[in-house]
């Protein structure tokens, strides 16, 4: 190494690989879906429970704000992801190098919030295809990658929090 030169974090190299991979694999499946399925087109998976539909969502999860007025629509979702990328590079930077589940979920959220921002900058919708049900009793709204990506980085994130403060108790 040159005398001078910085070594990167651990933390940043995570960041960049594990968003790089989640927006690879949602952008891949998407595309997918939108160049060989037709709008509404369904596959069965497993019958009665899981499915790939190729559903367009102009709404955040599960159809939030769809109907809201295009031009607030629109102009949030341009605004939130820059938000939410900067919020979680910030909280990243304060994150130790040691505390690798938790830069893993920044991680996570990060990769999944990209991926779908790139849907709104294409499409102004989200690709969605994963859906679940369970006859015709439950239904699950349809979600992609991206969104599972969100999930799971939340849902750690959440543990980790409570679990730290049942510790602290």
């Amino acid at each position: 190494m040159q005398k001078g030169a910085k070594r990167v974090k651990i933390k940043y190299l995570l960041l960049a690989s594990i968003g790089g991979v989640i927006i690879s694999l949602d952008q891949l499946t998407k595309t997918y879906i939108h160049t060989r399925f037709t709008l509404g087109e369904s596959y069965t998976i497993i019958p009665n429970f899981f499915d790939i539909t190729y559903i367009r969502n102009p709404g955040a999860a599960f159809g939030i704000l769809a109907t809201a007025p295009t031009a607030f629509r629109e102009t949030f979702f341009a605004i939130i992801p820059i938000l939410a990328v900067v919020l979680i590079i910030g909280l990243i930077r304060q994150t130790a190098e040691d505390q690798k589940l938790s830069i893993i979920s920044l991680s996570l959220v990060f990769g999944g919030a990209i991926g779908n921002y790139i849907d709104r900058l294409r499409f102004k919708y989200v690709i969605d295809f994963l859906y679940f049900h369970y006859k015709d009793v439950f239904y699950y709204p349809a979600f992609n990658v991206a969104d599972s990506a969100i999930v799971v980085g939340i849902v750690i994130l959440i543990t980790q929090m409570l679990l730290q403060k049942k510790a602290g108790n």
